[in-house]
């Protein structure tokens, strides 16, 4: 079976965006990715543990993220660490590239309204 295309995924909604930026970081657990995300977008998006949880059951039914093999030290601490993965990485990629092109689209379209204004 061929791999997903990783533009088929593309756009991404906000929220799968920061969760696999937060995700390339390092591997996280749920409380981590809800702080990864509120530090990163300077509390404009707070998720709630219901809205982040369909999130990342969506993301895992995608195969965006997988839960990480992680042992914790503390036998007792029983937290589900997730990771990003390679099409994960491809579609952050694709996205970040996407991106990009529309920021430099903007700004050219600025620059030429200027000079013909």
């Amino acid at each position: 079976m061929a791999a997903p295309d990783p533009r088929s995924f593309l756009p991404l909604k906000p929220v799968d965006l920061e969760m696999l930026l937060a995700l390339a970081e390092q591997d996280l657990h749920g409380y981590g990715l809800v702080q990864a995300i509120s530090e990163h977008t300077d509390g404009l998006l707070v998720l709630d543990p219901g809205n982040l949880y369909r999130v990342v059951k969506r993301l895992l039914a995608e195969a965006l993220i997988a839960e990480a093999d992680r042992e914790t030290a503390d036998a007792a601490e029983r937290r589900k660490y997730y990771r990003i993965t390679p099409l994960g990485g491809r579609v952050l990629a694709k996205e970040l590239d996407r991106l990009r092109l529309l920021v430099n689209a903007t700004s050219t379209r600025q620059t030429i309204k200027r000079w013909t204004s």
